[in-house]
């Protein structure tokens, strides 16, 4: 995928720079007092086409390859997490999986909406299923008046639920499990069909202004043209290869974070004072900040890895699960050392470095633990090595 003008693209990433360290970063205690994105910086977002950066240019978005989306999200992350959050579901899954799987009509109705700035959200987990697809109770059933299908079920964690106006929702299409999930569909719902209800946004950690609810559904009647892709049994295959996106979205967040928590740490180590000169000078402080420096070079060099392979065409599911798995780990690695740095005022909320530790830590976590992307790892890593000898 070519992408937009590298000389166009490198303009665009130096406004955007100045639009996270001139905005973004001082609406940060507004977000995180309020809870929500002020509505002026979600329509400045849009003007700017955040939400459309991986939509093709002819459907209205700006085209983005993978490499530079990747860029704008490390580059969005470097300030607090809701900003990324808002549009990251539409750039990172919801299209990608439109881009895999939608038909040219859905292409057509979606592409140019979700271009426009609507929000997308991804109903894949739910309260006994996440990774397990085989545990997957929400059911889609042929509508007996004819066309269409009427969904029942609960999805839950479903970020931007409580803003989407669509969601692409995983559902049971086949009473009995087959093989390759061939029983989970995924299905375009707006979230005004009637039925469809949204809980209130659940109390987190942290990622304040970034908000996650359940999703449920109650005899959903939706038209035959809601089934991605126009065939059963294709929805978990279509999730799954969005989830590359997600992930790769994921560890590029938490790239650009590692990198504002350590910058901040530096700032820090160069102002506080002990025993008469700047805690920068001691040597066990020096190594966290090198350790950091290191880590957070290293996952800059995976991403640019994995997403050039991207572009080129690759299947990179095995190295967008170890980008993420290694780029979140890396993330809760710096900002404990960042937390450390700081010392005492490092536990207080009056400073940055607690909000730093309580906002990566979902970053190990969503799109795949790094458990479950580990055992993903190994699985493929085996099953290569039996397909070659």
């Amino acid at each position: 995928m070519s992408g937009m003008d590298p000389e166009l693209f490198e303009q665009f990433i130096d406004q955007l720079e100045r639009y996270v360290r001139e905005r973004l970063i001082p609406a940060e205690r507004e977000v995180i007092a309020n809870d929500r994105i002020p509505d002026a910086i979600v329509q400045e977002m849009r003007d700017m086409g955040l939400f459309g950066l991986t939509v093709p240019e002819e459907y209205g978005g700006a085209g983005l390859s993978t490499s530079q989306y990747a860029r704008v999200v490390r580059t969005m992350a470097y300030a607090a997490p809701a900003f990324r959050s808002i549009f990251s579901i539409n750039v990172g899954m919801f299209n990608s999986a439109i881009k895999n799987g939608g038909t040219a009509e859905q292409k057509a109705e979606w592409w140019p909406r979700i271009a426009a700035g609507e929000i997308a959200c991804f109903g894949l987990t739910e309260p006994g299923s996440g990774s397990d697809s085989a545990a997957m109770a929400t059911t889609a059933k042929p509508d007996p008046s004819g066309n269409g299908w009427i969904l029942n079920g609960t999805k839950r964690y479903i970020t931007n639920a409580p803003h989407a106006s669509v969601g692409l929702i995983m559902a049971r299409t086949e009473k009995d499990n087959l093989p390759k999930n061939a029983h989970v569909s995924a299905f375009i719902v707006p979230m005004d069909t009637p039925g469809v209800t949204v809980g209130s946004p659940d109390h987190k950690m942290g990622q304040s202004g970034s908000h996650i609810a359940d999703v449920i559904l109650e005899d959903v009647h939706v038209s035959g043209e809601a089934l991605l892709g126009g065939e059963t049994g294709k929805g978990f295959v279509f999730a799954m290869k969005s989830l590359d996106n997600g992930r790769i979205s994921v560890g590029a967040a938490s790239t650009g974070y590692a990198r504002r928590a350590l910058d901040s740490a530096l700032r820090y180590a160069t102002e506080r004072k002990a025993f008469g000169e700047p805690i920068a000078n001691f040597q066990l402080i020096q190594q966290m900040l090198a350790e950091s420096e290191t880590e957070i070079y290293a996952a800059e060099c995976m991403m640019a890895d994995v997403t050039a392979r991207a572009d080129a065409g690759e299947n990179i599911l095995r190295k967008a699960a170890a980008f993420k798995v290694f780029a979140s780990e890396m993330c809760g690695r710096v900002v404990d050392r960042v937390v450390q740095i700081y010392g005492g005022a490092g536990y207080l909320a009056e400073y940055d470095a607690e909000r730093f530790f309580r906002d990566a830590r979902i970053y190990r976590i969503y799109e795949g633990t790094t458990q479950i992307l580990q055992l993903q790892i190994a699985k493929h890593m085996l099953r290569d090595f039996a397909a070659q000898a």
